[in-house]
Parts: C-alpha cells; sequence; structure tokens
C-alpha cells in the first residue's frame, strides 16, 4: 500500500492535539538537531498547536559543526527557542568520573550526552507554561533499539514512533520543509560517521523488512538480533508481582497485569 502523507497527517495532527489535552500541556518543547525528525516534529507541532506554543531548544556539545541546520529550522518555522551549551555539563560529569579512578567507557561518552540533552529539555519544560516534552524518534531507528534509554528515547508522547525514515521525509515534504532539512544524514556526533555506518545496513533495508518483509538474510539476522535485545528500552519499569492483597483499583491494571 503507497504511503498517502496528506490522509497521515489528518489523523496524526488530531492525535497530537488529545494527547497535548491529555497532559494537561500547553507548549511543546522539542530538541532541534536540525535533522529530519526533529524538524518534522517541531514542523507538526506547529501544524497542531501554533506556533506560539511550540518552543525549540538547540543543544550543542561544544562547537557543533552542523549547528546552522539548527538554527535555519527554527527561523523556517518562526518558532521560540534558545540555546543551550551542554558541553560544561557533559564535561562535568566525565571529569567526576575520571576523578574517583573510574575511565568513562565509549559507550557512556556516546550515551551521556543525549542524556544531558533530556534532562535539559525536562527542565526547559518545567519552566516554561505547560511545557511538555515531545519525543522525536521514529520507528526504524526503535525497531533496531538505535537510541538511548532515557535520552532520545524519552518524552510525553511520540508522534512519529510508528512511521519509517521514509515515511518521516514525505511527512516532511507535505508540509512544506525545505528539502536540506530531510536529507541531512544522521549521526552521533562524535566518531564523525552516519547512524547507518554504526548499524552496519541502511534504514532503507529495516524499512523494507518492516513494511514488505523483503530483506537480505545476512541484514535479517543483524536486525533480528539488535530488535530482540532492545525491547527492554519501550517497556513499562517492571515490577514484581509480590502477591500482597492491592485495596485499591488502578483503572491501567498496572499493579495487576494478570486482571482479566
Amino acid at each position: 500500500m503507497e504511503f498517502n502523507a496528506r490522509l497521515q497527517l489528518a489523523g496524526l495532527l488530531e492525535w497530537m492535539d488529545r494527547q497535548m489535552k491529555n497532559c494537561g500541556g500547553k507548549t511543546a518543547v522539542i530538541g532541534i538537531s536540525g535533522g529530519k525528525d526533529s524538524s518534522v516534529v517541531a514542523a507538526l507541532a506547529v501544524a497542531a498547536y501554533g506556533r506560539e506554543n511550540v518552543y525549540g531548544v538547540l543543544m550543542p556539545d561544544g562547537v557543533q559543526p552542523d549547528i546552522d541546520y539548527s538554527n535555519g529550522l527554527v527561523d523556517v518555522l518562526q518558532i521560540p527557542h534558545c540555546t543551550i551549551n551542554i558541553h560544561s555539563a557533559v564535561r562535568g560529569v566525565l571529569d567526576e568520573m575520571e576523578a574517583v579512578g573510574m575511565e568513562p567507557s565509549r559507550q557512556t561518552v556516546v550515551n551521556l550526552p543525549p542524556r544531558i540533552r533530556m534532562s535539559t529539555l525536562y527542565a526547559i519544560a518545567q519552566t516554561l507554561p505547560g511545557g511538555i516534552v515531545i519525543n522525536t524518534s521514529n520507528l526504524s531507528e526503535d525497531w533496531v533499539g538505535y537510541c538511548t534509554v532515557y535520552g532520545d528515547s524519552a518524552g510525553a508522547f511520540s508522534p512519529l514512533g510508528m512511521y519509517t525514515t521514509e515515511e518521516v521525509i514525505a511527512l516532511g515534504r507535505e508540509l512544506g520543509l525545505p528539502e536540506k532539512f530531510l536529507v541531512k544524514a544522521p549521526s552521533d556526533g562524535l566518531t564523525g560517521l552516519t547512524d547507518e555506518d554504526n548499524l552496519g545496513f541502511t534504514y532503507h533495508a529495516v524499512n523494507e523488512y518492516i513494511r514488505r518483509g523483503v530483506v537480505d538474510p545476512a541484514v535479517k539476522e543483524q536486525i533480528d538480533r539488535k530488535h530482540r535485545f532492545s525491547r527492554f528500552k519501550f517497556q513499562t519499569l517492571p515490577v514484581y508481582q509480590n502477591g500482597l492483597p492491592m485495596a485499591l483499583e488502578d483503572e491501567t491494571d498496572f499493579y495487576n497485569p494478570n486482571k482479566k
């Protein structure tokens, strides 16, 4: 079935409006990287809530060579925004680890900035009237677990969580975003490698597998393995069910998952 971006937008914008109301929120707070995901989410938020109710946060870690994309996006959308450089916060944690004799691993160095960025977004959201942090991850990344727990995987709700990278681009085009914000190759900002370099396969391969079930057997094994071992990132925090009585009911059944 061919993807119809215009048809999808109608339902998506209505859903976003409902989610914001369910949160009791007013201002959509979005981390702006200048890539397709944050650009499309910001454009969706403008369409859903009005630009005056969208707040963009640029968060370079020291000197960011491609910061012009982020600046360009907030200019195009004409949304309120600020720049918070997270370098001193990141460096402060790493320095303190080294001071107590711990050598930060590569994984620590890669994942600490996104977690500090998310903490920054929540700090700003709790300072603005009705601020709500909106997630910017897409289905292709999430399927293979290419996200940081409590970093870019966080947020109150995820508009793009069920759209592949190619569908995100189509939504962006339908929203009228300039092409340069939609074709910028995502990277970790540390190694100089793109996300696809780090993964070892293309997002197009993931997308074809997700939507059509078509995939090279060697790539299928890699995708399946990454998917299987990353599901914990998207589950509600497991709680041990100790069998003790509960006098109160919870409408979500979170405390009673075996309830029929």
